[in-house]
């Protein structure tokens, strides 16, 4: 059971203030004060500071959060398994969306023909949403898209794919810089280089805020001094389906894994715009807390997912 001073420290990181920690844990602001000073004596360290009136993690801080958050994670999957029936087999574990509603169909069902009573609970959200559900404990393990802390978390690469722009196969671009009729089958080609520049009159569909979809084209976009916000018209839509079929009908265009869209690139009802000096891949990872005392489960689960 994990130590209850461990516990409030846990909180204090959470919330990066004593009074806001005293009040979640329902105790005074003096006896959190006292666990963490119990730690720190402990551990001959001091685990936060101050940066004017700002509270921060100092490096021990930081090594201690980590370990904790992975000790917490273990207790409440040993929990679980206590608790469940002789040889049963359960897992609990995320996706993000596009690897959900993209690869995981095809993955559980070789799984359920191989391990047809297991109990599965599959949350798909976006990265951020994810890793917090690992650190909380309510999740074992996630299939993601996005970044992460490699500090934080163990990981085994599942695949890599391409990351494409993509627009109707008739879509009307505004800026008319360059014919975009014609060019190969499943892309948009033109007399001229078409750069992300070229793209900025256009309305951009984009994933929200944490998804790691839109973290992937924020980062690509950072590199060349670039942002989201320089295109024209931007909408958020949390679901992948509406984003493509928004794309379909000519509302805008978007940038997604290939994989996400490689039927509709074969059927020709999205085409790919190519543009110059962007050419993505990212790849796909199975995670879990480092230090697991699981690790070796996950790993074999790992296996079981990439047969």
């Amino acid at each position: 059971m994990l130590d209850f001073r461990m516990e409030t420290f846990l909180t204090v990181c959470q919330c990066m203030n004593f009074t806001r920690a005293s009040e979640k844990l329902n105790i005074t602001q003096p006896a959190v004060s006292q666990h963490i000073h119990f730690l720190e004596k402990h551990y001959n360290t001091k685990l936060f500071r101050y940066e004017g009136k700002k509270l921060k993690l100092t490096g021990a801080g930081e090594i201690l959060r980590n370990a904790s958050l992975t000790m917490m994670h273990d207790e409440i999957s040993m929990q679980n398994q206590m608790q469940k029936s002789e040889g049963e087999e359960e897992i609990r574990f995320g996706a993000t969306r596009t690897v959900g509603d993209v690869l995981m169909g095809r993955i559980l069902e070789r799984y359920l023909e191989a391990y047809p009573d297991a109990r599965i609970c599959m949350i798909v959200e976006n990265t951020q949403e994810l890793l917090m559900r690992l650190d909380e404990g309510t999740i074992d393990f996630a299939l993601v898209e996005g970044f992460f802390q490699k500090n934080e978390y163990d990981h085994q690469k599942y695949s890599d794919e391409n990351y494409v722009a993509v627009c109707a196969p008739d879509y009307i671009f505004s800026g008319q810089r360059g014919d975009t009729s014609g060019g190969m089958q499943g892309t948009v080609n033109s007399g001229k280089s078409v750069t992300v520049e070229d793209l900025f009159h256009e309305r951009l569909l984009v994933r929200e805020e944490g998804s790691g979809t839109r973290e992937v084209l924020e980062r690509c976009l950072d590199a060349q001094n670039l942002s989201i916000r320089d295109f024209k018209k931007v909408m958020e839509v949390g679901s992948l389906q509406t984003i493509k079929e928004l794309t379909k009908a000519g509302c805008g265009i978007t940038f997604l894994y290939e994989t996400a869209v490689r039927d509709e690139l074969k059927s020709g009802t999205l085409k790919r715009i190519i543009l110059k000096g962007l050419d993505i891949s990212h790849e796909f990872n199975f995670i879990w807390r480092r230090g697991s005392i699981y690790a070796d489960r996950y790993k074999e689960l790992f296996r079981r997912f990439s047969l």
